[in-house]
């Protein structure tokens, strides 16, 4: 068994718990790391000559980074039918150890005890800032890259080893609110202003040390273990607490729309944990925790957001060659694509060719990079030094010749094939033989554009979504002759660009594309049939969309919906299966309702282009029906017409890998993150029903619904997508 953690005690009585988990750059608590903690804290609370305790990292520029999931894994397992009562059984035993460490030896008097510090050399995160939260006082170095806070609700659960209750008690409810509900994550200085740790310091260790040696009774006893404590903010009963506590109901409900089981647990935690004595609460905490684990949502969201995330950008589909990082890269083409790659491109480092039709051009798009900055500059997320850096890193030019040298080239010029190919062919006459040549497309056909290059091998598509540098998803698509090196390359230069990549086969809009493009049809699909479309809106909105299909539209614009849908009818001929959406498209457009940029489109919008109402004029060409659909039925329909689509890819070998698929659903257009992904959100179903009521839609509403040939023999078999190809994982949260 590796050794976490090691005490020492020094002349002057103080025992310094270095916590340093083995063959890993970040500390990881485990069973057995709680396990050592525990023995190590009885040790030095029996040892007479110990004074005080100061708990800290052996890692530089970090305390911890969370929690092994195998711990929770192991607790499940370890119940067998019964898990609900291992998992809260084990979550106690956790609440147990960081209880002693809070009390510390104290009686029930509050006296006797030992003062116990924590210092934290840099980021801090989960468990990591839990155990923390239990000591009687934080030290964080004046590190201003760290990271302080409680992330999980972003990955499906909620704090559950304290932190919930402690940090409500500490802050209150609605100043505690941003860091629990939201995962809010402060630098050491913000984290101090906001309450969450007591003291920044340039020797924080030396100062901890002192701090104990100093400490009197009073000074380790927390607020809430002492005589009259009072909430801050106001108890549940209380007005200004009651006030809190109904105004946070409604914005929970109003962000989450109620599909997150874990903001509404953990809302219930800290309301209730509120009426009750301290011990109490913790209890209560680890019941909502409990109860979160065993919710099929909170396990596919970890999986998905946390474990096959961080897969995929560490390299989980990469090709065994050598390391193929880009040092510089040629951009063509200024325009909104061009220029948001220029800028996280420069952001990461990463010298850059700009290039355009005229220098002018060019120009514009390097400054768009000194236009973001400077916003960054002025939230104080972003240094006048940062910005010159990142600037002088840019070559705006109308000469191919700049490009000579460059090891990546990223084309982002308009969405033609013929002006694609002359563009290829230039930059082919100056670059090297050993450039990889990646094309920004959404929808042209990586094979039929490789044509134009010399060496097709070398030829990759990278399907970038926009706006560049606020969306994390980054797609690559293989072309029929592209080689190991050129998605090796792709794979790196998203990694350099700290986005998340997922690669595909070609074919007809890739991946993403495919399954959103049906979803934004289906929803116009039911306007011309006469459903409400307020009722189309709020059911996407409800089951998770963050967008409705219709806004969803309106954003990406119409006429680019009616582009799209010549360009597909031309290729696909009579086999075309959307004739009924291009009527109301079309319609559309013919009115100049184009979308937001026109200011006029499914929605009205006012004179500064901000979205208003659903367009009353809709319903007088498409009257709407007296019968209408349910709500779920609506749903299914918006649903299951992406998610078949997600099915068709990996039957059809377009997705390699259903890690990539639901990665790529959730953070390309936003599927449902609750569910997990298309293929979780089966899973949740199980493949039985979801081939059922596949014919169920297809009976009623046509062929797009027709359940593929892989789910109908995996509900057949009973069998679910994470079952048949899933992928064992190993990570922490």
């Amino acid at each position: 068994m590796s050794q976490d953690f090691t005490l020492q005690t020094d002349a002057e009585g103080v025992a310094t718990i270095t916590w340093d988990t083995p063959g890993k750059s970040m500390n990881v608590m485990s069973i057995e790391g709680f396990q050592q903690l525990d023995t190590l804290i009885d040790e030095a609370l029996a040892d007479e000559a110990v004074k005080g305790i100061v708990l800290t990292s052996g890692k530089a520029g970090s305390f911890a980074g969370g929690m092994d999931l195998n711990v929770i894994a192991k607790m499940r397992e370890d119940g067998g039918d019964d898990p609900a009562s291992s998992i809260f059984d084990g979550i106690m035993q956790i609440h147990t150890i960081l209880r002693k460490i809070e009390r510390a030896g104290m009686d029930d008097k509050n006296k006797g005890g030992k003062p116990i510090a924590c210092v934290l050399p840099g980021t801090a995160l989960g468990i990591g800032f839990e155990i923390p939260l239990a000591c009687h006082r934080i030290f964080a170095a004046d590190n201003p890259k760290a990271k302080i806070g409680l992330p999980e609700i972003m990955v499906g659960i909620f704090p559950g080893a304290g932190g919930t209750t402690r940090l409500s008690r500490k802050l209150g409810a609605m100043a505690a609110s941003p860091f629990l509900l939201e995962g809010k994550l402060s630098d050491p200085k913000k984290a101090k202003s906001a309450g969450l740790i007591d003291e920044v310091s340039e020797d924080p260790l030396a100062d901890a040390k002192a701090w104990v040696l100093a400490a009197g009774p009073a000074d380790i006893v927390k607020p809430w273990d002492a005589k009259g404590y009072k909430m801050p903010g106001g108890a549940p009963y209380h007005p200004a607490g009651f006030m809190t506590f109904v105004g946070a109901s409604a914005m929970v409900n109003g962000k989450t729309k109620g599909v997150y089981p874990a903001a509404k647990a953990m809302l219930s935690a800290v309301y209730e944990g509120a009426l009750v004595p301290f011990d109490t609460a913790l209890k209560i905490e680890a019941r909502w925790f409990t109860n979160v684990l065993l919710n099929p949502s909170s396990s596919a969201m970890i999986r998905s957001l946390f474990i096959n995330k961080e897969a995929l950008e560490k390299g989980a589909n990469r090709p065994d060659v050598p390391d193929q990082k880009v040092k510089k890269v040629g951009v063509l083409g200024a325009g909104m694509m061009g220029a948001g790659i220029t800028l996280v491109s420069a952001m990461a480092g990463i010298e850059v060719v700009l290039l355009d039709q005229s220098l002018e051009a060019a120009e514009k798009g390097k400054a768009y990079t000194a236009s973001y900055m400077d916003k960054g500059i002025a939230r104080k997320k972003a240094t006048p030094e940062k910005k010159e850096a990142a600037l002088s890193l840019i070559t705006a030019t109308d000469d191919y010749a700049q490009l000579a040298g460059c090891d990546l080239i990223v084309e982002a010029v308009f969405e033609d094939p013929k002006v694609k190919a002359e563009v290829t062919q230039k930059v082919l006459e100056h670059v090297g033989e050993d450039c990889i040549f990646a094309t920004n497309t959404s929808t042209l056909p990586i094979t039929e554009l490789a044509k134009a290059a010399s060496n097709p091998e070398q030829f990759i598509g990278i399907h970038f979504f926009s706006p560049v540098e606020k969306m994390m998803l980054v797609e690559i698509i293989k072309g029929k002759a592209t080689g190991t090196r050129a998605v090796a390359k792709a794979l790196d230069f998203v990694r350099q660009i700290r986005k998340t990549p997922i690669v595909v086969n070609d074919a007809r809009f890739f991946y993403a594309n495919r399954c959103i493009i049906p979803y934004i049809n289906e929803g116009i699909r039911m306007v011309a049939e006469g459903v409400e479309p307020a009722l189309i809106e709020n059911a996407a909105k409800l089951v998770g969309m963050p967008l409705g299909p219709l806004q969803l539209v309106d954003e990406t614009s119409i006429d680019l919906g009616v582009k799209i849908a010549k360009a597909t009818k031309a290729a696909m001929g009579d086999a075309y299966p959307d004739g009924a959406v291009d009527e109301v498209v079309f319609w559309m457009a013919d009115e100049g309702r184009l979308g937001r940029k026109a200011k006029a489109g499914f929605y009205d919008y006012d004179d500064k282009g901000k979205r208003q109402l659903l367009w009353d004029g809709l319903a007088a060409k498409y009257p709407v029906a007296d019968d209408q659909p349910s709500l779920t039925e609506v749903q299914h329909r918006l649903l299951f017409v992406q998610v078949l689509e997600a099915v068709r890819a990996l039957e059809e070998g377009v997705l390699e890998d259903i890690r990539e698929g639901d990665v790529g659903a959730i953070l390309g257009w936003g599927f449902a993150p609750w569910s997990g992904g298309p293929f979780s959100w089966l899973d949740i179903l199980g493949t039985p029903y979801a081939a059922e009521r596949c014919d169920q839609l297809a009976e009623a509403y046509g062929d797009r619904f027709a359940c593929p040939a892989l789910l109908r023999d995996m509900g057949e078999d009973g069998e679910g997508f994470y079952e048949r190809f899933g992928a064992p994982q190993e990570a922490a949260a």
